[in-house]
């Protein structure tokens, strides 16, 4: 049995050597699609990594609440901004002083995200993330400040720490204590100015180097008043209790949302799932892409291998003639569809990882290599070689020796 698979093995590759061009073009089309699935996979290692690092330098002991049941498709929010993405908020103010008398709980800061425009010396980009929080934000996070000094219950309403690129952005330095910037007509006074931290793939979502951040009474009130809450904070008093506050905190916003579970709890790996927009929409359009060209590689190795086994009927019906079964033919050609698709697919395992390094040089983290990458690129690969490559090893099996050799004689 050994023999006869590595006679198999052999007969294969000998054939797709005698038609080189014809085997790497057929192996084209699984290459683009095992590639186009290693590349985002990579990425989206990298980003999970960049998170969960976050995380775990913060202690371990941190949770967020976010509203809604996480069970909803991120892709339908790609083209919304943040203001939209959670216009129907269900965490208040009262969630956030509930939340703070759970036992185990030390602190807890309310993220709201607003629209507007930051206007100073300079327009800011659109899309310029503005923070109305608290100050317990600065240590739950890790916020540290260059200049200045971070928001706290004795400042003036009107105060702000912004980032050190919006700070240059709209003032054209770092250095912009005591400036003022509006945000839809109302003035705020620059405090703080934040250190650089080059993540903007974080768990807060917010990218801290553009941001605004301000008092969330001053939110409310450029909010017409209402307090439209995106995630909550929360740090417990050590990684042993994280888990009995996150009991706590789920009964006590499940009574206050009247037994509705409209809210989610995450913590650890959970917090760590890749949520930037960029990524669901390139998840999007490389799943199509891969889709697509693993159906055209898929049916060009079905194509390849029956122009195969037309060509080579008279070889088919010698080997039937001394003695080789039905079952033997049909491995023979079956190892040959799966050595065009294992090959395609190490190519594209390759090929997938050297955009991925490509891509990261116009980003803020490096793309992962993991096992369970190889493990999908060879899972691919062997499913599309045995599902394209069984009709044309049953066709073969089932020629009448007799009629091949006649054949071509």
């Amino acid at each position: 049995m050994r023999f006869l698979l590595l006679n198999h093995i052999q007969n294969a590759y000998q054939s797709l050597r005698s038609n080189r061009m014809r085997s790497y073009l057929t192996m084209l089309g699984v290459t683009i699609g095992v590639a186009s699935i290693t590349t985002i996979l990579a990425l989206s290692s990298g980003a999970s990594k960049v998170v969960s690092d976050q995380v775990d330098a913060l202690g371990g002991n941190i949770a967020v609440v976010r509203p809604g049941t996480g069970a909803s498709d991120p892709l339908k929010n790609i083209t919304s901004g943040p203001a939209q993405n959670f216009a129907a908020s269900t965490l208040t103010d009262y969630d956030v002083s509930l939340i703070r008398m759970v036992p185990n709980v030390t602190q807890a800061a309310p993220l709201m995200l607003l629209s507007g425009t930051v206007r100073a010396d300079s327009t800011a980009p659109e899309n310029t993330p503005i923070v109305a929080t608290t100050p317990e934000l600065a240590t739950v996070s890790n916020l540290k400040v260059r200049d200045g000094q971070f928001l706290d219950d004795t400042i003036n309403e009107n105060s702000a720490v912004i980032g050190a690129q919006l700070s240059v952005n709209i003032f054209g330095t770092e250095s912009s204590i005591g400036k003022t910037f509006t945000i839809r007509g109302k003035t705020f006074t620059v405090i703080g100015v934040l250190e650089r931290l080059d993540d903007p793939i974080n768990y807060n979502n917010v990218d801290f180097d553009n941001a605004a951040i301000i008092g969330i009474i001053s939110g409310k009130q450029l909010n017409q008043g209402i307090s439209q809450i995106q995630q909550i904070n929360v740090r417990s008093d050590s990684i042993a209790t994280l888990s009995q506050a996150i009991i706590g905190i789920n009964k006590k916003l499940t009574e206050s949302h009247k037994g509705e579970t409209d809210f989610t709890v995450l913590s650890g790996d959970q917090i760590a799932q890749p949520t930037s927009q960029l990524f669901f929409a390139i998840a999007g359009a490389t799943a199509a892409i891969a889709g697509i060209s693993l159906l055209v590689g898929g049916i060009g190795i079905m194509n390849i291998m029956l122009v195969s086994v037309s060509e080579r009927t008279r070889e088919i019906g010698i080997r039937k003639a001394l003695g080789a079964s039905n079952s033997d033919i049909s491995a023979q050609f079956l190892i040959e569809s799966l050595a065009i698709s294992i090959g395609g697919g190490i190519a594209g395992f390759v090929v997938g990882y050297i955009v991925a390094f490509v891509i990261s040089t116009f980003l803020t983290f490096d793309p992962i290599l993991t096992w369970q990458i190889a493990g999908i690129a060879a899972a691919v690969s062997i499913v599309m070689g045995t599902i394209f490559g069984l009709y044309p090893a049953f066709r073969a099996s089932r020629k009448d020796p007799i009629d091949s050799l006649r054949e071509y004689s």
